[in-house]
């Protein structure tokens, strides 16, 4: 299983990017997408989930400036970022899971590094 994220960069305050998350070796459309992310000196704390039926959750503080969706048909999840802050800061990681009787299932991505300027 493989799931490559890309996609960072170095932005300025109030603008956008674009991550892209390509996963390889799972059923794609039966797993539940999300996006961590991990500051210097901060725990890695969840950003964003669409669920296989296409439920989306946000962290409050991405709320209206984050977008989570996915293509099935591509076997890729994406995050836009818009009106981004500099707080915003951080190594984002791709995040796949599934739950099933036999217990969960969990696969993580590289982080890709997004830095944003003031």
């Amino acid at each position: 299983v493989q799931l490559q994220a890309s996609g960072g960069g170095l932005v300025q305050a109030g603008g956008s990017l674009r991550l892209s998350c390509a996963a390889s070796g799972i059923v794609f459309s039966i797993w539940t997408m999300s996006w961590y992310r991990q500051a210097p000196g901060k725990q890695r704390e969840l950003v964003a989930t669409i669920t296989d039926g296409g439920r989306t959750n946000y962290a409050s503080s991405v709320k209206g400036r984050f977008t989570i969706s996915r293509d099935n048909a591509k076997n890729t999840a994406v995050l836009q970022m818009d009106s981004l802050k500099p707080e915003d800061t951080a190594i984002y990681y791709c995040h796949a899971a599934r739950t099933t009787l036999s217990g969960e299932y969990v696969y993580w991505g590289q982080g890709t590094q997004v830095t944003v300027s003031s």
